[in-house]
């Protein structure tokens, strides 16, 4: 039986990063695929690594080839895929734990061709999110290739790892990488099979770490000529794109923004500036898990397991509305205790100090969120809050809701009906014994 997903990794020289990749695609949440390792003639111990991963995982494939380039590579693997979706990720990058899982229940659930994400860029130990379209969604081939057009040479849309695609469509109009170029080919397979794709969806999470810091063409032994004339080769190929996306007239409109490809791809776009901002310590981005707990027995063991499990849906759809995990957890909070409660009742249930309370409050009003009101007025109602949802929730709380539905399937997989009806029931005695003792 073919898996759902092919993951592509070309390798040269990687023995330095190669395991980080590859430990952190073998260790995805969801397991249905195949990684195919393509050494490309490697001088160090890349080809070993990968025949030693491809030893213990039956799901590692691994291509030995004398060197010809990263773009053969990923053409050799494409042509070996058999996986319903392609996925593609670098040999000194990895990707998170999630990353697989979240591109293919966004191409299922949209029923997409191509799927677009946000990543992360790291220097050193810091990184920051990268993206361009802000919102969760589902967008037309003009509709993404109108976002795509006001930041032409950005990483987000030029490269292959923040991306799924559909292995049929590759074959269909078979599509493979331009081995004769070295800038921007990448770019170039995205612009064909974005031509062949109808619909497109924008996942609003990052769910890859990009590290590599390539120089420009002439640091790489590119003449300035040859730099030139493959610039405006791909611009030519650029430019074909928007003439066949759009109508005549649409394209006469935009025939402007089209050329600001040149501009922006003048300074080479291939290396992130080294500030970033609001750029957070590497490790810091995600929840982290105690992995002793989650193995654990014991009743303080199962509330972690529980509590992580939760954390962790609820994280991707906080990542998604620009939030903390904090600031969604609250949100929720709130809406479960109601319009009017006190500061003490509110912070008491959603876990967190009166201090962390009055700053998670001041951001939610900041952002257009909630409005609150004390009431002070009745000494009974002393310290009471009331609070508003305003309009800018309800997407976010919808997300919201849906990542608590995520965490109740993911908690309850494999259970039948029968077995659901029985944890209710449970649950529900369960629930009385405790109200009985706290109440």
């Amino acid at each position: 039986m073919n898996p759902t997903v092919s993951i592509i990794v070309p390798v040269y020289n990687s023995e330095l990063y190669l395991e980080r990749c590859v430990d952190s695609i073998l260790g995805q949440e969801y397991t249905d695929f195949e990684l195919i390792l393509t050494d490309d003639g490697s001088g160090d111990a890349s080809g070993r690594i990968c025949d030693e991963y491809a030893a213990r995982d039956p799901r590692v494939h691994v291509i030995h080839k004398e060197n010809s380039g990263v773009s053969d590579s990923r053409n050799r693997a494409i042509s070996e895929a058999r996986g319903t979706y392609l996925q593609f990720v670098d040999s000194d990058d990895w990707i998170t734990p999630d990353a697989t899982r979240l591109l293919v229940q966004a191409a299922e659930l949209s029923d997409s061709d191509l799927v677009i994400a946000d990543f992360y860029r790291v220097i050193g130990e810091r990184l920051s999110p990268k993206g361009d379209i802000e919102e969760d969604g589902v967008l037309t081939r003009e509709e993404f290739a109108d976002c795509m057009m006001k930041n032409p040479a950005d990483f987000y849309y030029g490269v292959l790892w923040n991306k799924l695609y559909r292995r049929d469509i590759v074959e269909k109009n078979e599509l493979r990488m331009n081995t004769q170029i070295s800038w921007c080919e990448d770019f170039m397979f995205n612009l064909e099979y974005i031509c062949y794709a109808n619909r497109f969806y924008a996942l609003h999470a990052p769910i890859y770490y990009y590290v590599k810091t390539k120089g420009s063409l002439v640091s790489q032994g590119t003449s300035i000529t040859k730099t030139i004339k493959m610039k405006f080769m791909v611009f030519e190929y650029y430019n074909n794109f928007y003439k066949h996306v759009y109508e005549e007239e649409e394209y006469e409109k935009k025939r402007l923004w089209v050329y600001r490809f040149l501009l922006d791809a003048a300074g080479d776009g291939t290396v992130p500036p080294a500030i970033l901002p609001g750029s957070k310590k590497l490790g810091e981005e995600r929840a982290g898990i105690y992995q002793q707990a989650i193995e654990g027995e014991g009743v303080l063991n199962d509330a972690y397991r529980d509590r992580k499990l939760l954390e962790r849906a609820l994280e991707i759809a906080a990542m998604k509305n620009d939030m903390t995990l904090l600031e969604a957890k609250m949100l929720l909070c709130m809406e479960a205790t109601g319009e009017r409660v006190s500061k003490k009742e509110l912070a008491d249930f959603a876990g967190v100090s009166r201090s962390q309370l009055n700053g998670l409050l001041k951001k939610l009003v900041y952002r257009e969120l909630i409005r609150t009101e004390e009431q002070r007025s009745v000494k009974a109602e002393r310290g009471m809050l009331q609070i508003t949802f305003l309009p800018a929730s309800e997407s976010v709380l919808s997300s919201l809701h849906t990542a608590l539905e995520e965490y109740e399937q993911e908690k309850f997989a494999g259970f039948g009906e029968e077995e659901l009806i029985q944890y209710a029931c449970l649950s529900e005695k369960i629930k009385e014994n405790i109200q009985k003792r706290l109440l």
